[in-house]
């Protein structure tokens, strides 16, 4: 049996409560913050939703900003902070998926404003201390403790209206944190289990919720899921998935978790081969038997079979990407070197972006 090699592991200190009607605690939660005027931020088509936030603290909602976007625009931003200066607000509330919670993080990062995350999606960020902003085309992020908000109320009557689509994709946005967890630089034994395990939970969580959307045990699965692989993605260096998405996405104004659905299968094809073990673990976790899993492509070929079987999307084309953005995107991919477990190679990546572009199997 081989040494277990040196590791590091620095958890990050969010305090999570997990459970069906975890949402009537906000208010004892703001309280425990010392916080006395919270901000609830939402996109606007969850507007009903920050506004029923906001009556449930009553007199502890400073008001109700609902201006999210995705990829957190810097104009944005700048407009959410001094709006939350103008009210005098001094906590913030995201209520929705990742472009809320980014929006909360990029008012904390000039501000130090403490956040308490309520997340209806699976995206994750709600317990990493990344954070990302658009400006010019071009999305930049980076890492921050004075982001990572400080509780995190996971609700799962709170996605039960989750429409399918959303409800797939985002699942998939929370798988590709895990894998990619399991063959970056610095991942380690416990930040390992918690990817595999991640993994599994969204995987097995979402046929029951294409025959029922409202099942919430499978909503419940689906959201531990997500806190498990987000947690991962706040642990690790990230590769080349993440940073194709962002390229895709704050280049060409992508939709986030979809264009997470559709490149996963192909970056953990072109990494196969040199992340066989990790590999292995995401064919594992998604049932694959342990015979087939041995096949390095059988994570990748397993994923985007179960996006197909969910009807999710597996084309960049479907998502808006114009053909001639292609060799662009290769370009910046390459441009940036970043930690992966194959080289950057320039003419794998555009054919790689290709076959995402077609809607085509994965291949190494």
């Amino acid at each position: 049996m081989s040494a277990m090699r040196a590791f590091i592991h620095q958890p990050h200190p969010s305090r999570v409560i997990f459970g069906a009607g975890a949402l009537q605690q906000l208010s004892a939660e703001v309280e425990r913050l010392g916080a006395r005027r919270a901000l609830v931020l939402a996109t606007p088509e969850q507007r009903g939703a920050a506004d029923a936030v906001a009556a449930l603290l009553g007199g502890r909602a400073a008001g109700v900003y609902a201006r999210a976007v995705m990829h957190v625009p810097v104009e944005v931003a700048r407009e959410a902070r001094t709006e939350a200066a103008r009210l005098g607000a001094d906590c913030a509330v995201a209520v929705g998926g990742g472009s809320t919670t980014g929006l909360a993080k990029a008012i904390a990062l000039e501000s130090a404003l403490p956040i308490i995350a309520v997340p209806t999606t699976y995206a994750g960020s709600e317990v990493t201390p990344i954070w990302g902003l658009t400006e010019g085309g071009v999305k930049k992020t980076g890492r921050d403790a004075r982001v990572l908000p400080r509780t995190v109320i996971y609700d799962p009557e709170l996605t039960l209206g989750l429409p399918l689509a959303m409800t797939v994709t985002s699942a998939f946005n929370a798988i590709a944190h895990a894998a990619e967890g399991l063959y970056a630089p610095d991942v380690n034994p416990v930040i390992a289990l918690m990817a595999e395990e991640g993994i599994r939970a969204s995987a097995a969580a979402l046929p029951p919720l294409l025959r029922d959307g409202r099942d919430l045990a499978a909503r419940s699965d689906a959201l531990y899921g997500a806190w498990l692989c987000g947690t991962v993605l706040g642990a690790i260096t990230m590769g080349l998935h993440h940073k194709l998405c962002h390229t895709l996405g704050g280049t060409f104004n992508l939709p986030h978790a979809d264009t997470h659905t559709v490149v996963l299968p192909h970056a953990l094809a072109y990494n196969a081969a040199a992340a066989p073990q990790a590999m292995a673990r995401v064919a594992r976790a998604q049932g694959v038997a342990e015979a087939d899993a041995a096949d390095p492509l059988a994570a990748a070929r397993a994923l985007h079979g179960l996006a197909q079987q969910l009807g999710a999307p597996t084309s960049l084309a479907r998502l808006g990407m114009p053909a001639e953005g292609l060799d662009r995107a290769a370009d910046l991919a390459v441009s940036a070197p970043y930690p992966n477990p194959r080289p950057l190679e320039r003419a794998a990546l555009r054919a790689l972006l290709q076959r995402a572009y077609d809607g085509s199997a994965p291949a190494a």
